[in-house]
Parts: structure tokens; sequence; C-alpha cells
């Protein structure tokens, strides 16, 4: 059952993904890709990944498409803006397409076959575990990292605050 849920969701993330890639109206694209992050996330959970799967669908399907909702309202796209573009933007992304096949190609005949699935442990992406390995041995670079953001979150306060 999980490796037919596998399949069907890999498809669907590939289907919605290449929509994504060939739609024509943006909102259509970025509704895609919104299913595109939630097929992945399902793929992490079903992959015993349940913490990845969880900051997955808040993170990205979340958060960053809010932005890109709010940035294509923000820049009203009209078809005459269509006309103005040139084909070299699309040139430039048939070449970066073979690039980018050229290496999953290399990194598939680097693979070797055969891999033994026997030494895997299964208890690694839960959240408990996560949580033990955060908590005890990584605490000082994790509290760090909060007080970086922290900083950040204050300059970017005072950078966009008026002056009254």
């Amino acid at each position: 059952m999980d490796q037919i849920l596998f399949y069907l969701f890999s498809a669907l993330a590939l289907g919605s993904a290449s929509y994504f890639v060939f739609a024509k109206n943006p909102l259509y694209a970025i509704l895609s890709l919104i299913v595109t992050f939630f097929t992945i996330a399902a793929l992490y959970i079903l992959l015993n990944a349940q913490f990845l799967g969880i900051i997955q669908i808040i993170v990205y399907a979340g958060a960053i498409m809010v932005l890109f909702l709010y940035v294509l309202m923000m820049l009203n796209l009209n078809k005459e803006d269509e006309s103005k573009k040139h084909n070299i933007n699309k040139l430039v992304g048939i070449v970066a397409a073979g690039i980018l096949f050229v290496g999953m190609l290399g990194a598939y005949k680097g693979l070797k076959t055969g891999v033994a699935t026997k030494d895997i442990d299964v208890s690694v992406g839960l959240t408990k575990n996560l949580g033990k390995l955060l908590f005890n041995e990584y605490v000082l670079p994790f509290e760090l990292a909060s007080i970086l953001i922290l900083a950040g979150i204050v300059g970017a306060v005072l950078i966009g605050k008026k002056d009254l």
C-alpha cells in the first residue's frame, strides 16, 4: 500500500510541477505549485520524515505561497506586458534545463546499483528523536540561530518604520 501511495503522490507531484512550468496563467501556476508542495510533504511523511513533512506544509505551502500570491497581486500582470518579453529568456531556460538534465544524468550514472536497505534506521525522521538531538547536543547553535533571527526581525522593523 505504501508503494502505491508513493507512486501516486510522485506522479501527482511531477504532474503539478510540470503544469507549473508550462501554465500560461500565473495564478493557476501558483496554485499548482501549492499542490506540488503538499504532495512533496506527503512523500516526506511516507518516507517516515514527519517533521520535514510538517515543515514543508507550514513554511512552503503556507508562508512562501502567500508571499507569491501577494507579489502576483501587486504586479498586476496584463496580457499587453507579455508581448514585450524577449525570446532570450526562453533560450536561457532551455539551456539551464539542459545543464540540469546533464547533471542529473551524471549523478544517476554515479549511483551504485544494489544498495542495501537493511542498515537504514527508520526512526531518524521522527520528531521525538530530532527534538532530543536538537535540545541536547545542538542547543547552543539553536539558541544562537534564534538570536540571529530576532536581530533580523528587529532590523527589518527599524528599516521599515516610518519616521514620525
